[in-house]
């Protein structure tokens, strides 16, 4: 088994124990878009008590990648994921913090050419 598939299968039983809904061919295409980084232990991961990282996904991700406006919007999205996934929850995959994020801003369609 390959280590994407791998890596996806984990994530698929983490939404479900989540009790979360998922589009399986959204989600695949964030962790694709999320490129190598998707096998590191650290950059797999968002931490939620990091003020740094969650800046680095507002810009790097929310701004640059989907195109949104800068404002508090986006850190109310953030802390809203960070509650979904459970702010004592330590596995906050990456691919599943930016999934959730996509599906909160409607933005499928930056995912729906096959990026």
């Amino acid at each position: 088994m390959s280590k994407f598939v791998e890596a996806m299968d984990l994530y698929k039983a983490e939404m479900t124990k989540m009790g979360l809904e998922f589009d399986e061919t959204l989600l695949t295409a964030v962790a694709k878009g999320l490129g190598p980084s998707i096998y590191n232990s650290d950059s797999s991961k968002v931490s939620g008590s990091d003020q740094s990282e969650l800046d680095r996904v507002k810009t790097n991700f929310l701004i640059k990648k989907l195109g949104l406006e800068d404002g508090t919007a986006l850190d109310e999205a953030i802390a809203g994921v960070i509650e979904q996934m459970g702010s004592s929850n330590r596995n906050k995959y990456r691919a599943i913090f930016y999934y959730l994020l996509v599906k909160k801003f409607g933005k499928e369609s930056v995912y729906a050419a096959g990026e």
